[in-house]
């Protein structure tokens, strides 16, 4: 089994190939410090069986890295490692069609397990990281929508609430209108009321 790991941290990206090169069924482990030196290690002589590409190193851009790396890299399975993209990134990037999402956080056992489920072909995502994203976010709402509807739930005014979340007033307003109206509320107070009867917040 072969792997290409692309980090722009030194440390970061020597000490997953340490742990990756020491391990049972991966034969070798290459290294690329920016997405430029990924792709061109895709276009020479090597067939990778995984691609773990740093979801914030030189050239990535965001999930266009990801697209880049999917069309050079062919059948071969590509997946997003990442210190501080929140569980929101995770789930864009595996619907961009990432194999998996590794955060940097999981310990070197569960990273190595993810690496080589990913390498046969399984997504991978692990649970209680994509959970944080649910537990955030309520229902169809937004994770800003649920913040506004705690703060209504609490019987701040408007101006309260876009005091402590940091935003503009207008736009607390237009989170209080589009909130009732997936809670099918008639005002903010009844909003707050459905809010505590299903325990949403």
């Amino acid at each position: 089994m072969r792997i290409l790991v692309a980090d722009d941290h030194d440390l970061v990206r020597e000490t997953i190939a340490s742990f990756l090169t020491n391990s049972d069924g991966i034969t070798e482990v290459d290294t690329a410090a920016n997405l430029d030196e990924a792709l061109a290690k895709v276009a020479g002589k090597y067939v990778f069986d995984l691609i773990l590409l740093d979801y914030n190193m030189p050239g990535m851009n965001g999930l266009s890295g990801l697209e880049k790396m999917k069309k050079a890299a062919g059948k071969v399975p590509v997946s997003i490692l990442s210190g501080i993209a929140s569980p929101e990134i995770a789930q864009q990037a595996i619907s961009a069609g990432a194999m998996g999402f590794v955060p940097k956080t999981i310990g070197a056992k569960s990273m190595v397990s993810a690496i080589k489920f990913m390498a046969m072909g399984e997504v991978y995502a692990p649970f209680d990281f994509m959970q944080q994203a649910q537990k955030k976010a309520v229902g169809n709402l937004t994770e800003r929508e649920t913040d506004v509807l705690k703060g209504l739930c609490d019987g701040k005014s408007n101006k309260e609430i876009a005091r402590d979340l940091d935003l503009q007033e207008v736009t607390i307003k237009l989170h209080v209108k589009t909130l009732s109206r997936k809670l099918e509320a008639r005002n903010r107070t009844h909003a707050a009321m459905i809010a505590t009867e299903r325990n949403l917040v």
